[in-house]
């Protein structure tokens, strides 16, 4: 596994370095946001992809914020946020962007590894997730009114307008879109659009399912079951 780490700091780096490359990781590392676009968009020939990046906000010639915005939206390499802004604002707008986990500063370092390890797991397992859900269904497309989801090619379109969303969003949409109006429970979905050993708050399906929600153009299309979960419905089917 490759990791990529984004970190100005010495004193943090380089111990972190050392230490994931004793659990068996190859280990690279920038000190500018530059760099990391530069490392993880346009790699010189020969470079090998990255499984992880962690990144830091505090970067000394860009936003962090900016950096995960641009990351995500060239590529679908899996992105933990590692910062010392422990708000719940700045953990949502990670989200928002596109990152797949937040950890902040300090932190224990096994509980880095476990987080890094959980993220690629998903992005290796997660074509197989949705499958399994309903095995009888082999189509990669599923049509709802306006709504229009393509597996193969990742690709959503509503009314005939293309809608870009994030890796996360599409794997929670094409989750939602496997059996529409079925009620999916939260624990269902963060077992099988996260981890199958979802642990922690659930704070970020909410954070994902607003997010959704808005680039669909109509709060609707996500329904929310209260005390269950959510299920995709055509917006006329709903009530406002």
């Amino acid at each position: 596994m490759r990791v990529l780490i984004v970190e100005d700091d010495d004193a943090i780096a380089t111990p972190l370095a050392k230490g994931l490359v004793r659990e068996g990781l190859a280990v690279e590392r920038v000190e500018t946001g530059a760099g990391a676009l530069a490392r993880v968009l346009a790699p010189e020939a020969g470079d090998e992809q990255f499984d992880v990046v962690l990144l830091d906000l505090g970067l000394p010639d860009r936003d962090g914020f900016d950096v995960c915005r641009e990351l995500r939206a060239g590529s679908d390499v899996p992105i933990i946020v590692v910062t010392a802004r422990a708000e719940e604002v700045d953990r949502v707008v990670g989200l928002e962007l596109g990152a797949d986990d937040y950890i902040v500063k300090p932190f224990g370092f096994r509980e880095l590894v476990a987080r890094i390890r959980a993220v690629a797991r998903r992005r290796g397992a997660r074509p197989d997730v949705v499958p399994e859900r309903h095995p009888e269904r082999n189509g990669q497309a599923t049509d709802v009114a306006g709504l229009h989801v393509d597996r193969r090619t990742r690709r959503v379109v509503v009314d005939g307008q293309d809608v870009a969303l994030t890796p996360k969003e599409f794997d929670l949409l094409a989750f939602l879109a496997e059996d529409p109006g079925a009620v999916c429970g939260r624990q269902q979905v963060l077992e099988q659009v996260w981890d199958p050993h979802w642990y922690g708050p659930t704070k970020t399906l909410d954070v994902h399912v607003a997010s959704l929600r808005k680039k669909l153009g109509d709060p609707r299309w996500i329904e929310t079951v209260r005390g269950v979960g959510f299920r995709l419905r055509e917006p006329s089917e709903t009530t406002a």
